[in-house]
């Protein structure tokens, strides 16, 4: 999967916060990842992130 920082992902599970939607902040072996409704941020696998993902929005150049 093609994935960049800045890229936004649409997650199955929602945030406790009630969001869906992240940001990508570290690309790599592993994620941080940033919450858009809270701005909670942290780190995740590549196989776990991959897993997750619903969608991906790219990222608006």
């Amino acid at each position: 999967m093609d994935l960049c920082v800045g890229d936004i992902v649409y997650l199955k599970k929602k945030h406790p916060c009630g969001c869906h939607e992240w940001e990508i902040l570290r690309a790599g072996a592993d994620f941080r990842i940033k919450c858009l409704g809270c701005g909670h941020m942290f780190m995740l696998s590549r196989v776990k992130l991959e897993k997750s993902i619903k969608k991906v929005i790219k990222k608006q150049d």
